[in-house]
């Protein structure tokens, strides 16, 4: 085995399958709200209107400190800043267990303590999720990248189809004065607690650390890194705050908006809808289960099949096609069957565009503009995580169904989708191998670059 796969392969195997887990636990106390609300709502009086408010308000929170965070995980290493992110959404998703007694306690409003406890679980993730795609930027080469962060995101559908079951089999569990979403809320908070410690203890922040790698690994991966920043930086040098205003950054934004609006809208809605087919708590866990499953297939496959190709835009394109066609079909599909066959589909496009969408922005953008943008692009488009749910939920109460909620998605996806086509991408910029053959091209033997014309 030469050493560029086997450097690959050791830090895939050390890496990927915790990072993993960490988001895989991250992404369920994110979104098990949706399980909760099964009964919460009913217990505490919350119409769809206030849910979805308390479902998405965590974006707000979430986009207000999104790059600041990611900043100091840069200055101050992976290693201690995603231990200290998971240690504090841990001690809130806890939190959110005892609504009612926090409500007695301070004599709130039980919607206003669900919307407290939402807000301060956004301020406490923030900059988890960017702050692991800038890690990965670090530890693999960009040839490599769209397919690690499919790995790595595969966690988002994985949650939902080990956690959904999961989370509907604990609204079984009663006892000490806890209702069941109580318990649900509670028993899934303590993993991220006792994760925050391994990861502290785990992860190495730089490949120049990695003394689990041999001499000639770590002296290669650190030289890989270097040039892939040096023709970057040659390419385009931006910093933090040129790299948030950058252009390409916020069309990146607008295009995560539209994936953020499907994937959340549905995230914290589909539960009700699928218990709305008349199924028990532990058979709707289950076949909510159906998008996210094809989601693992979409984020693997397609993440793979780009790196495979070096094309990124018509990949990302084509996914959100696919799902807006989809969700778009569930309004004129009455019977649940037909529904669930296109909301599974839609599952391929929404997750199967997510990693090849990853790998656009750490083309150009290395460094502390990397860790900038990369923020950006997450902050902005999570938006969407609270208008997607909050509109469903508004529109449902004013409607009762989710028709008019459910196309205002696809009509955004569309979008999405439009302007994914329309950006640039040079493909030389992940691969220093071409990039080097036409520097050493003669400039009177190869056709001159668009830089050099200008």
């Amino acid at each position: 085995m030469d050493l560029e796969a086997r450097t690959i392969g050791r830090v895939t195997k050390r890496l990927m399958p915790f990072l993993i887990l960490c988001y895989f636990v991250a992404y369920l106390d994110r979104v098990n709200v949706g399980f909760a609300a099964l009964s919460m709502n009913k217990d505490l009086g919350f119409t769809a209107t206030v849910f979805g408010f308390g479902a998405g308000i965590f974006f707000i929170a979430y986009f207000f400190f999104e790059v600041p965070s990611n900043l100091l995980l840069d200055r101050v290493g992976a290693r201690r800043w995603i231990a200290r992110i998971m240690f504090s959404w841990g001690i809130v998703a806890g939190a959110e267990a005892f609504i009612p007694q926090i409500s007695h306690a301070t004599g709130l409003s039980p919607a206003t303590v669900f919307v407290t406890l939402r807000v301060l679980l956004g301020v406490a993730e923030a900059g988890f999720f960017p702050g692991i795609i800038f890690y990965l930027t670090i530890w693999f080469p960009a040839l490599y990248r769209a397919r690690m962060i499919g790995m790595f995101m595969a966690a988002i559908p994985l949650s939902t189809v080990v956690g959904g079951p999961i989370s509907g089999m604990l609204l079984y569990v009663h006892g000490f004065g806890l209702a069941n979403w109580q318990w649900l809320y509670l028993l899934e908070a303590i993993p991220a607690l006792l994760l925050s410690f391994v990861v502290l203890n785990y992860l190495t922040d730089r490949p120049k650390d990695a003394k689990w790698l041999s001499d000639e690994e770590r002296a290669w991966l650190v030289e890989r890194h270097a040039t892939e920043t040096r023709i970057r930086e040659k390419a385009n040098r931006f910093s933090a705050l040129q790299a948030i205003t950058n252009t390409r950054v916020v069309l990146l934004a607008f295009i995560y908006f539209g994936i953020n609006a499907a994937v959340y809208g549905l995230s914290f809605f589909m539960p009700q809808i699928v218990h709305s087919f008349g199924l028990s708590f532990g058979m709707t866990g289950v076949v909510t289960t159906l998008p996210y499953i094809m989601g693992i297939i979409g984020m693997v496959f397609w993440s793979r099949h780009s790196d495979r190709s070096h094309e990124r835009r018509e990949h990302v394109g084509l996914a959100l096609l696919i799902a807006g066609l989809c969700i778009a079909g569930t309004t004129v599909v009455d019977n649940p069957v037909g529904k669930m066959i296109l909301f599974t589909i839609a599952g391929f496009g929404m997750f199967g565009s997510q990693p090849c969408f990853w790998a656009l922005p750490a083309t150009f953008l290395s460094g502390p503009a990397a860790a900038a943008g990369l923020a950006a692009v997450n902050s902005l488009g999570n938006l969407s995580g609270f208008f997607g749910p909050y509109v469903m939920g508004k529109v449902k109460d004013a409607t009762g169904s989710y028709t008019i909620a459910l196309l205002a998605i696809s009509v955004i996806l569309g979008f999405a989708m439009l302007v994914a086509l329309s950006l640039q991408h040079d493909h030389k910029l992940e691969n220093p191998a071409l990039h080097e053959e036409e520097e050493e091209t003669p400039v009177s033997l190869r056709r001159p670059t668009a830089r050099e014309l200008a």
